[in-house]
């Protein structure tokens, strides 16, 4: 747990740490975050995560607190004052306190808050043996591309895979294709060796590991197609595996009690996890 939070221009023990209760983030989810992995102390993809936040605050019309270097200079240090080797620092923005109305208000000053906490990125059982997944209608909203702090369709998706005994829960649109997970990119390896994720749109969120994995793979020489696919599509894969920051790379086994392939961690996912921890400890910063 981080002990040291940053909170509206203050470094404050965790406990102690409040915010407004007229606050937007909190009564409206009128704000957007980020979750960066931190590795050896520093932080990975520092500018691609800067660059989503300021896509987010863009659609949102949240002006930013202040900019990237004295962002950069709370990131590191609540990193630092939390004694973070290996874990992930979050950040929200929000569009700041004021009396409770829907419509914006003006000339408010957008809230910031800022934690850290040691963790894995995947445990070793995850990784040697794999780990199931469930799928589940995906209830959220249409602007999924902004990484909003609304999360209540994704706590609930989490809490169903909880509940069944699985890892992650992957969502299925209307269409019966699969977008991404609670907290995860969804992937999978074709029979033909070609490996499958959903394109970018306003269907899912631009995952920063995606985006780093889609690019370490092609110029490793591996086929990627940005191409949706069904649940039944992934279970005859030859492998699948998820994405996100806090866990890397993981592969998947087994989707709603089908196994995947044989059942075991595939080469390929295995080739895609140690290039990103190859890439993430050459270049975190």
């Amino acid at each position: 747990m981080s002990r040291i939070a940053y909170v509206n221009g203050r470094y404050l023990p965790h406990g102690g740490a409040e915010m407004h209760i007229e606050d937007r983030a909190t009564q409206f989810s009128d704000g957007v975050y980020e979750v960066i992995a931190v590795l050896g102390g520093r932080l990975i993809d520092r500018a691609l995560h800067h660059e989503r936040l300021e896509r987010s605050l863009g659609e949102m019309r949240i002006a930013a607190p202040m900019g990237r270097a004295a962002l950069d200079a709370v990131l590191d240090e609540v990193v630092r004052r939390n004694r973070v080797a290996e874990g992930i620092v979050y950040l929200q923005i929000g569009r700041g306190r004021a009396p409770r109305n829907h419509a914006f208000p003006v000339g408010v000053r957008p809230s910031v808050v800022v934690t850290a906490r040691r963790a894995r990125p995947a445990t070793a059982a995850a990784l040697t043996e794999g780990v199931a997944v469930i799928t589940v209608p995906d209830l959220r909203w249409r602007r999924r591309d902004i990484k909003s702090v609304s999360l209540l369709a994704n706590v609930l998706a989490k809490q169903a895979a909880a509940e069944a005994g699985a890892y992650e829960a992957w969502q299925v649109d209307d269409r019966g294709l699969v977008t991404e997970g609670a907290q995860s990119n969804a992937w999978i390896v074709d029979t033909d060796g070609t490996i499958l994720t959903r394109p970018e749109s306003s269907d899912i969120l631009s995952g920063i590991t995606r985006r780093r994995l889609i690019g370490l793979a092609r110029g490793s020489g591996l086929a990627v197609a940005e191409r949706a696919f069904t649940p039944d599509h992934a279970r005859r894969a030859r492998e699948a595996f998820l994405t996100s920051t806090s866990s890397f790379v993981v592969p998947v086994i087994r989707i709603d009690d089908h196994p995947v392939a044989n059942g075991k961690p595939g080469s390929t996912t295995e080739r895609l996890r140690s290039l990103y921890l190859d890439f993430a400890s050459r270049t975190a910063a």
